[in-house]
């Protein structure tokens, strides 16, 4: 049985996907709520959200993603962070997962990526799960109804939580795979039912394709001034960071929240959604987001509620500290309608500095900016994963190292070339820890990264002046406007002066040694400003 708007000359069967019970394509947001309910697999929250689990898997599993070793990919891919496949073993997945779905229910959904016409991706999702359909639906652009009958599929994902790998069989670590396929464009997803895997695969799949037609893929948010779609500002950084919190912003308008490219005529967001992390999530510091959490058919993700009233424990992490939800732009009333604008004006590395030791707002040259965007850098602090009893360092490259397809230093190479050629302002902020590292200093205040953050935007930044700070070589300013001085200068916040100046020799070091893989791979002009 099939149902629903689609291309009948790529029907599944024509795919060679045969054998289905039902084939459900395009469903709307109500008919896919009422599925996963009827299905049981989540039930309806406060508003008409949709209240779901994921069991084993509350995150991605990036030591699970491979990627089919050919021609186009041996000498190309990143394989320090991809596993490697055989045509052979990917064949042999692909034909055991489409015996698997023999005589069961699966959803289609037929949707684009990237908002500039001119990149845009036909992607299928086929899903076993009626609600990850939903929150696809939500994490991409959905073309209009009259345009199905005609759409062609570039890509293909398959998504089928209940099939469980055998390692030894495909010559994986688990009974989770993430696997891709560019040569026959298909991607399987087996063992997971963390939806995360479907959209940030997508992402995997864009930072292999766009960098060859000059495009830069960004794990980033970006947003614009209001009126003003040539004020663009880049958000880079993990998770952690306040990525998503700082970028949706009142006064600005948002672009998209996590995946962009940026191509000569400016910046576009990949995908039509949010997936926003929802632990100590506040109506007082995040209103919109906190808004769409009672909206009909938003996908909450592993929330602890109560049983009878199905109000949302914020607090509670006991499922996973990921907790998790995902909601169309247009439930955000500052989202852009066109998901583009303008080159960025304004570039900001995030980083949560565990270690007290980085000031709340530095000024990058445009060498500064690569170094620090090769690095990724940000820390963990004690106490948020078992076994960290100290601020742990944490680096992962162009602040996406898990999703990367190509070795960081293309992507670095070509922000540079995207930089200069734009005349970006590049600002390092940092959302973590003034007075002392965790434990003895505070959290940056929110009100201070606001302020530094709104004095660059605004072009406020340095009319006192600037220091070199000596540690890091950039450049701190003296006085921003509503933030206390001794917050510009950390050396002054703490108990000891000593005791800051052994932290930062720590954490120049941890710089150093990590830089090291790339001083063969970069110009002189990014080894000059290297710790």
């Amino acid at each position: 049985m099939e149902t629903g708007k689609f291309n009948s000359d790529f029907s599944l069967s024509k795919m060679g996907i045969k054998g289905l019970k039902s084939a459900h394509y395009n469903l709307n947001e109500a008919s896919l709520m009422q599925h996963a309910v009827v299905r049981q697999e989540g039930k309806l929250g406060v508003g008409g959200a949709l209240l779901v689990e994921t069991g084993k898997h509350t995150g991605r599993s990036p030591k699970d993603k491979y990627i089919v070793v050919d021609d186009n990919t041996e000498d190309t891919v990143w394989w320090e962070k991809n596993g490697r496949m055989t045509p052979k073993n990917f064949q042999t997945l692909h034909r055991d997962i489409l015996t698997h779905m023999k005589g069961k229910d699966y959803f289609v959904q037929d949707l684009y990526a990237c908002a500039n016409q001119d990149y845009k991706l036909n992607v299928r999702l086929i899903t076993e799960f009626a609600w990850h359909s939903l929150f696809i639906r939500h994490l991409l652009r959905k073309p209009e109804a009259d345009e199905l009958n005609s759409f062609t599929p570039e890509f293909t994902i398959i998504n089928c939580p209940s099939f469980k790998p055998l390692a030894t069989k495909y010559e994986i670590r688990s009974d989770t795979i993430i696997a891709i396929d560019f040569d026959q464009k298909i991607i399987l997803i087996a063992g997971t039912a963390y939806a995360g895997e479907n959209k940030k695969v997508i992402f995997s799949l864009l930072n292999f394709t766009l960098p060859s037609k000059g495009v830069m893929p960004m794990h980033c948010s970006a947003n614009h001034g209001i009126g003003d779609e040539d004020d663009v500002a880049l958000f880079f950084g993990l998770s952690g960071t306040g990525k998503t919190t700082l970028s949706q912003d009142p006064r600005r308008e948002l672009i998209g929240d996590d995946e962009h490219g940026w191509s000569d005529k400016g910046v576009f967001n990949v995908e039509g959604g949010c997936y926003a992390k929802t632990i100590s999530l506040s109506p007082e510091a995040e209103p919109e987001i906190f808004s769409t959490m009672s909206k009909f058919s938003t996908v909450i993700e592993n929330m602890c509620h109560d049983p009878l009233t199905l109000e949302l424990d914020y607090e509670d992490d006991s499922l996973t500290p990921n907790m998790r939800s995902a909601y169309p732009l247009e439930f955000i009333t500052n989202a852009s309608r066109s998901g583009e604008g303008g080159a960025p004006k304004n570039i900001i590395f995030l980083t949560c500095d565990a270690f007290g030791v980085l000031p709340p707002i530095a000024s990058l040259s445009p060498a500064q900016a690569i170094y620090h965007f090769l690095l990724g850098f940000t820390s963990k602090a004690p106490g948020t994963e078992g076994g960290v009893t100290e601020p742990e360092p944490t680096f992962s490259a162009c602040f996406a190292a898990p999703f990367l397809a190509l070795k960081p230093e293309i992507y670095g190479k070509l922000l540079q070339e995207k930089i200069s050629q734009q005349g970006s302002k590049c600002w390092l902020v940092n959302t973590g820890w003034t007075g002392g590292p965790h434990g003895v200093g505070k959290r940056m205040p929110i009100k201070v990264t606001r302020a530094v953050l709104s004095a660059a935007l605004e072009g406020a930044v340095g009319n006192g002046g600037f220091r070199i700070d000596k540690n890091f070589g950039f450049e701190v300013p003296l006085d921003i406007n509503g933030v206390d001085k001794t917050l510009l200068t950390p050396r002054i916040t703490w108990p000891k002066a000593s005791d800051y100046d052994y932290q930062a020799q720590k954490l120049v070091k941890m710089f150093s040694n990590n830089f090291e893989i790339y001083k063969k791979s970069v110009d002189d002009t990014i080894l000059a400003v290297a710790l």
